[in-house]
């Protein structure tokens, strides 16, 4: 029997993940689409993240694991997990969400028909404990004017050319990016003129906090607006669009039930809008 070449390699940084991670893993070994590895690295996880790993990885032929002696942030366990990709295309999967079984079959169709993109993603429901409570929106294909507001691709569910990566450097390892490192890698990809689009059927579930605005740690806020601000000039967007990167700045010190008001009057009003990833 012919052997199916492996297109694919997945790449996943754990951390903590034990609970999670195999419905995670589950949701990959369900996809219809086969023809792919599984590259995981654990970031210096305290629970029993790497032991449930292991099993997998001793269990199934495609499933390498690495491991970080200490926690060095999602941006060099991905770039550690880049280092062993031998395949055209790279997808990206986080260890406490879902890929929807199609993902795999309909993105690669994407990527081999479209051969003018670069990568591809997709919107996704966003689920906690209670079930599914939201159902994100993204425009097909975003122009440099669609990052003024935020990410116009969600990172999690994305599939792209092993070449993109090359061509960029994997993601920038500056700690000032710690948690914008997907914004600032779609940054360096279209500076360098390659595009993405999204798909928009949602192909993935993000496990999430519908109260995420509490947990984010401001220091974040201020990656995110350093990255906006570098960024815009990547793009060599007008000077003028500087204001909104003090966006998450200004956002970080509302009152959180005044944030909520405005969040859900704007959803409101803006039903076709784009729903941002960031």
């Amino acid at each position: 029997m012919e052997t199916v070449k492996t297109k694919i390699s997945v790449i996943m940084g754990l951390y903590n993940c034990a609970d999670t991670l195999p419905e995670a893993i589950d949701s990959l070994l369900n996809q219809t689409y086969k023809a792919f590895k599984v590259i995981m690295c654990d970031d210096g996880s305290t629970d029993h993240t790497y032991s449930t790993a292991k099993e997998y990885a001793d269990k199934y032929d495609n499933f390498i694991l690495l491991k970080n002696d200490t926690n060095l942030g999602l941006n060099k366990t991905l770039n550690k997990c880049l280092n062993y990709v031998d395949t055209e295309f790279v997808a990206r999967m986080d260890a406490d969400d879902i890929s929807l079984p199609q993902r795999f079959e309909l993105q690669i169709k994407f990527l081999e028909t479209y051969k003018e993109f670069d990568f591809v993603s997709s919107p996704m429901i966003y689920f906690d404990e209670k079930g599914d409570f939201r159902i994100g929106k993204v425009f097909l294909e975003p122009s440099n004017y669609h990052f003024i507001k935020g990410t116009p691709f969600c990172h999690a569910p994305s599939m792209i050319r092993k070449k993109a990566y090359d061509l960029v450097g994997g993601y920038s390892e500056d700690k000032k990016l710690l948690r914008v490192e997907d914004y600032h890698l779609w940054f360096k990809m279209y500076s360098k003129n390659l595009k993405g689009a999204n798909l928009q059927e949602p192909l993935y579930k993000m496990r999430d906090n519908r109260n995420a605005f509490h947990r984010r740690k401001f220091k974040y806020r201020v990656n995110e607006m350093y990255v906006k601000s570098i960024g815009y000039r990547m793009l060599k967007l007008p000077l003028y669009y500087q204001i909104y990167a003090l966006k998450p700045i200004l956002i970080g010190l509302l009152p959180s039930k005044f944030y909520f008001y405005l969040r859900n009057k704007a959803n409101n009003i803006k039903e076709n809008d784009q729903d941002l990833c960031n």
